[in-house]
């Protein structure tokens, strides 16, 4: 069965490039333009891996990954967040929220497949 992984990012262009990865790489891959979006996304089916920017209108990366892990049922899943900080703060405020690692973008596909590989195995 297909792993199945929510990329959440209000770049379209980075949306596609996310989806076109993962699902060569033979993911089953859903979209959301922004963390509310996201969240209408998380009505109990099964994930294996959300992976969210940082920046976004409506709500944010941080305060999406906060409301992902007060729900039981995503509580556990595997959180990545993309974005184009590198200051250690946002990092550590990503980690503090409940984010399980980041990729800083620009990225390179196989890194972002690299980085899931080793999340989902």
């Amino acid at each position: 069965m297909k792993k199945k992984i929510l990329i959440v990012d209000d770049s379209e262009s980075i949306r596609e490039v996310v989806v076109f990865t993962l699902e060569n790489a033979g993911f089953d891959v859903l979209s959301a333009v922004d963390g509310q979006d996201a969240l209408d996304h998380l009505d109990g089916k099964h994930l294996d891996l959300i992976i969210t920017d940082l920046h976004m209108p409506r709500l944010d990366g941080i305060g999406l990954i906060k409301e992902i892990r007060k729900m039981d049922v995503y509580k556990y899943v595997p959180i990545l967040y993309l974005t184009t900080e590198s200051q250690q703060s946002i990092k550590m405020e990503a980690k503090k929220a409940g984010a399980t690692g980041w990729i800083v973008k620009p990225f390179m596909p196989e890194k972002l497949i690299a980085a899931i590989g080793k999340i989902l195995k």
